[in-house]
């Protein structure tokens, strides 16, 4: 309908243009009036052209309506043939829509089992796949698992080829765990190269080289050796060098590389001292400091030690070489008086003092600040790792963990140093106190023999004195 009244108005509109035209054209060819007669005639004549065009537009409009009429009905046919297409194409779809309904009850009634075993294959292909991603076969197999990822997302119902195919990669899968074998790759170096090695794969726990044990990348598929060892990898020279007819040793993962990983993540000594950072630093210092000293002193102490014990066995000359020589050499013969030499040999005693207790306050003190600066470092350490738990929160344990462990090495490190230094500044002390000891032995030795010998001529000293006097008398 639309269409029709679009038609109408566009034939109106052209019938009016027409007579527009007419009139200026008309209008146009005439010549100008100069009498009243002519002008009446001219507007006569223009009124008879006005009424024949009239005429001529309502035979044009009539017949126009008679062809828009025409139009109308012809659109209103193929209007209705239009809709008899697509009610016959809405029963067509609906017969095919319950022929499809009857064909998949058809099928999954024809299927039967092999619906359910699509399903189990499917599930299995899938397993099987993920396994052969991660295990350690892959590095010497890598193409296997293609093939399964593209039946485990299949839509249709598989082969007997591809079950076959399936069938035979799990046995070459238990196969190969169960072997120890020998195959060139590429093994990532630590420094990022790559270099072609001969690997001996272990069944799916390890795979080992002459350097040492591998680690394998389950992302890339590619084997990486480790930058560091556990100890346990010297056993590995002796299993490759081994013949087969022996029985050979050789430490396995059982995890399959989780516990290497655990040797890669725990630190090493270096590491762990490194985690004591400055603090750390400083305590080894000490130590190395104070044992120095005591290794000093004891070294000094057992040499006057050695001399000392030699002038025991020679107390008659005294030697200056030694503490015990240079106090017996102060008992002179002019010296009369007990209580002077006494005092003369307390003198030298304390004057030798001094040089045997050498180094050891310094020794004591470093065993004492040892453990005191790390318990500053653990201090804050712990604050540090607060910090971080008040930041980031306590999502992660490992994150808590690992502050608590970094903050204690520094505690550790002071124990450690301070344990040494104790033991050696009692070495020392035991060592300077025995010396000082037989010193005080020697010297109250010394004045007993003095006093003695002084009593002993006392009588031939007095006779001597009275036959002088009675000479001069």
């Amino acid at each position: 309908m639309n269409m029709i009244l679009r038609l109408i108005t566009a034939t109106t509109l052209f019938s009016v243009l027409s007579t527009a035209n007419v009139y200026a054209e008309s209008s146009s060819n005439e010549k100008p009036v100069k009498t009243l007669e002519g002008l009446l005639q001219q507007v006569e004549q223009f009124h008879q052209q006005e009424s024949t065009i009239n005429k001529l537009r309502e035979a044009e409009f009539k017949n126009n309506k008679q062809q828009q009429k025409n139009l109308l009905s012809k659109a209103k046919a193929e209007l209705k043939a239009e809709q008899k297409i697509a009610d016959d194409l809405k029963d067509s779809f609906d017969a095919n829509e319950k022929r499809l309904a009857e064909k998949e009850d058809e099928l999954r009634l024809r299927v039967g089992n092999l619906g359910e075993m699509f399903g189990v294959v499917r599930q299995v292909a899938d397993d099987l796949s993920g396994t052969l991603l991660t295990s350690l076969t892959r590095a010497e197999k890598p193409v296997r698992a293609a093939d399964l990822e593209k039946l485990s997302q299949a839509k249709e119902l598989p082969n007997i080829q591809e079950l076959q195919k399936l069938w035979l990669t799990l046995q070459e899968e238990m196969t190969l765990t169960g072997q120890v074998s020998q195959f060139k790759a590429q093994v990532v170096q630590n420094d990022g190269s790559e270099k072609e090695q001969l690997v001996t794969r272990i069944g799916a726990f390890n795979a080992i080289t002459d350097d040492g044990y591998l680690r394998f990348d389950e992302q890339t598929g590619r084997l990486i050796s480790m930058a560091r060892q556990p100890s346990q990898a010297s056993l590995i020279s002796e299993y490759l060098t081994a013949s087969s007819e022996e029985i050979n040793t050789i430490a396995l993962d059982p995890t399959r590389g989780a516990l290497l990983g655990l040797v890669l993540s725990n630190p090493d000594f270096v590491g762990r001292i490194k985690q004591g950072a400055l603090v750390g630093y400083i305590i080894i210092a000490l130590a190395v400091i104070g044992l120095l000293l005591a290794a000093w002193r004891l070294i000094s102490l057992f040499s006057i030690r050695k001399k000392v014990e030699q002038q025991i066995q020679n107390l008659d000359q005294p030697n200056h070489n030694n503490p015990l020589g240079r106090v017996l050499a102060t008992a002179t013969d002019d010296i009369h008086d007990q209580e002077t030499l006494e005092l003369k040999i307390d003198e030298a005693i304390l004057k030798e003092v001094p040089p045997l207790e050498k180094a050891q306050s310094m020794i004591k003190l470093f065993a004492a600040i040892a453990p005191l600066l790390g318990l500053l470092g653990t201090v804050t350490g712990m604050i540090a790792t607060f910090q971080a738990i008040t930041n980031f929160g306590t999502g992660d344990p490992k994150l808590m963990a690992g502050g608590i462990s970094q903050a204690l090495i520094t505690t550790v490190l002071g124990l450690v140093a301070a344990i040494p230094l104790l033991l050696s500044h009692n070495l020392v002390s035991g060592q300077s106190k025995r010396l000082v000891q037989i010193l005080d032995e020697q010297a109250a030795g010394l004045i007993a023999t003095a006093m003695e010998g002084r009593k002993a001529n006392r009588p031939a000293n007095n006779v001597a004195s009275k036959s002088a006097k009675k000479e001069e008398d």
